[in-house]
């Protein structure tokens, strides 16, 4: 057994000299991809709009907190761009019938969820071409490979960063850069516990229900998914190995999508 395979620097911490840029990064799955890429070697910038939350993760991985509202185009357009992995993950819900749905409330979803991301992917290309190297992961779900009654924005958000994703895998490999979603079911975050009385009195059931009736009722593994799991997934996307990886959806969903 070589000797140097657990103590090879490269091999501990294999995106040391990278910086990462992660959205939504103040808690849930945002704040396991944080730690996981800080833990790889990467400077983070812990970016989100709750600046306590932000700063303690900031603290955690060594990085720098970005207190940032993504809905503001100038305020995306200030973050940093000279970043060499970028990970989209913010995002916000809510679920309404489509007919009742609250026009602005659609509108800030498309800000967060797709404006942002294009935003940043936007930025942040030029420094990786110039580099010859770079990793976009868009955090999606397993709402923009299928739909689900009652989040209009949602899915419509999610299904759009997937063709932004594919955009981009086509675009960067020439360059160097890959470009791809993870499509995560259901995770254990705050986003999906607040759902729970919307998505009770949407379907017409007790709040005790929603988690076996919806939220897993397609799940072939029943349980939630842990935001480490994600972000072993993302930190797997970032690495060499997956350097011929680009373009694609990876589901962490339990089976969802194997109906």
């Amino acid at each position: 057994m070589d000797s140097t395979s657990t103590t090879d620097p490269a091999l501990a911490q294999p995106l040391k000299d990278r910086t990462a840029l992660v959205t939504g990064a103040a808690s849930g799955i945002g704040r396991a991809v944080a730690l996981a890429l800080a833990d790889a070697g990467a400077r983070v910038y812990v970016v989100d709009v709750a600046a306590e939350a932000a700063e303690r993760v900031a603290r955690e991985t060594g990085g720098e907190a970005r207190v940032s509202d993504l809905s503001d185009p100038a305020a995306v357009e200030a973050l940093p761009a000279d970043v060499d992995i970028v990970v989209n993950n913010a995002g916000l819900q809510h679920v309404a019938p489509l007919h009742e749905f609250p026009v602005d409330r659609f509108t800030l979803i498309q800000k967060v969820m797709v404006e942002a991301p294009f935003r940043i992917i936007r930025r942040s290309l030029p420094h990786m071409y110039a580099r010859g190297w770079g990793r976009i992961v868009n955090v999606s779900s397993v709402h923009g490979l299928r739909a689900s009654p009652f989040k209009s924005a949602y899915v419509t958000a999610k299904h759009a960063l997937e063709g932004l994703s594919k955009v981009a895998a086509l675009e960067g490999a020439a360059h160097g850069v890959t470009s791809n979603c993870v499509n995560p079911g259901y995770v254990r975050t705050p986003l999906v516990e607040a759902q729970v009385a919307d998505q009770a009195r949407s379907h017409g059931i007790a709040e005790s229900e929603v988690l076996g009736k919806i939220m897993l009722e397609r799940s072939a593994v029943k349980r939630l998914i842990e935001p480490e799991e994600v972000a072993s997934a993302v930190l797997w996307l970032c690495s060499e190995s997956a350097g011929f990886v680009t373009g694609a959806s990876l589901p962490v969903d339990g089976g969802w999508t194997a109906h």
